[in-house]
């Protein structure tokens, strides 16, 4: 190819992304000046953070501005290099955004690592990448999960909720899964093992995790916010964790939303409810690959992706994480 297409965001969403969100350019693929190497991107990875990223609001980074290349996660290969230590034909991960080729390393270069040996790029955004990373230091560090507690993961058949729950399991705790439909709940509980699995869609979730959770809940891993939040509070053992991952349930809300009626419960229950971003965790994301490295070669933890074939599906693609149309890590394969 002689030219490099790119996906730019145009148009700020106000609720889902549309179609006019974004704009479809051409240009000269891009060559690499000292320092610099060009990677051919082959795989998107689409991740619920992406819709705060295009809100013009101050958060832990800088807003995409209208014109930009839509920020997200890649993977791919060195085509042309000026790096000794990016040579042609290693693999890559890293911001590269929405386009088929990106400019990596230098001083005007995106930010990439290469993959070592053996990593697949398909593995790098999901199990390997801030998908397992985010699991791992939410179950481990902030949620300071233990043998005997029982474990509550809202978007369980997602890319970080599969795994969460799966690590707590690992652990030694009972885990209950909460996502929307049979067939997830089925692939959680006979495929990924969970002790037990809520259809949110069926009924009251807060009795339902009474039912499933019978000892009441020690540590909640929040992928959703809103309404499965509040189910949690009311199930909250005295001294719990509520570790605050996402709130993808109110992303896509044109105005603030009001707090879970049963917020109260963080002081009658002394709750800890702690946020955190995985970038939080840059210094150590080595020693979270290693050991979901050894767990999946014990056999003891899976990884499921979800991939969307096209370089044009991305922009309808990424509302399949506010519909619930996923199954596992979300990517585009270009």
């Amino acid at each position: 190819m002689s030219s490099n297409r790119k996906i730019l965001l145009v148009e700020r969403p106000v609720e889902m992304f549309t179609e006019s969100c974004f704009e479809v350019v051409e240009e000269p693929i891009p060559g690499p000046a000292e320092g610099e190497a060009v990677v051919k991107v082959e795989y998107f990875s689409l991740d619920p953070a992406m819709r705060g990223w295009v809100r013009d609001e101050r958060s832990y980074l800088p807003p995409v501005q209208l014109g930009e290349v839509m920020r997200s996660g890649g993977a791919g290969r060195i085509v042309s290099s000026k790096n000794p230590s990016l040579p042609v034909g290693s693999a890559v991960m890293g911001m590269l955004g929405w386009q088929e080729y990106a400019l990596i390393g230098g001083t005007t270069g995106a930010m990439a690592n290469p993959l070592p040996d053996g990593i697949e790029l398909l593995d790098s955004l999901s199990l390997f990448g801030s998908t397992g990373v985010t699991a791992y230091f939410g179950v481990i560090d902030v949620g300071e999960t233990k043998a005997g507690e029982t474990f509550v993961v809202s978007g369980a058949a997602g890319g970080v909720g599969s795994i969460a729950g799966q690590i707590a399991k690992i652990l030694g705790c009972r885990v209950v899964g909460i996502a929307g439909s049979k067939a997830k709940c089925s692939f959680v509980v006979d495929e990924l093992g969970f002790d037990a699995c809520i259809d949110y869609k069926e009924g009251n979730v807060a009795a339902a995790l009474r039912d499933a959770c019978p000892d009441g809940i020690d540590v909640y891993f929040d992928n959703v916010g809103g309404d499965i939040l509040d189910a949690a509070l009311q199930n909250m053992n005295d001294f719990g964790r509520i570790v605050a991952c996402g709130m993808i349930s109110v992303y896509n809300d044109a105005e603030p939303s009001a707090g879970p009626p049963h917020i109260f419960h963080i002081v009658t229950r002394r709750l800890r409810m702690q946020g955190f971003i995985v970038i939080d965790y840059l210094a150590r994301f080595m020693e979270a690959a290693m050991q979901l490295g050894a767990w999946a070669a014990e056999g003891k933890l899976k990884n499921r992706v979800h991939v969307v074939d096209g370089f044009l599906s991305a922009p309808t693609a990424v509302n399949m994480l506010f519909t619930g149309e996923n199954s596992g890590k979300l990517v585009v394969k270009l």
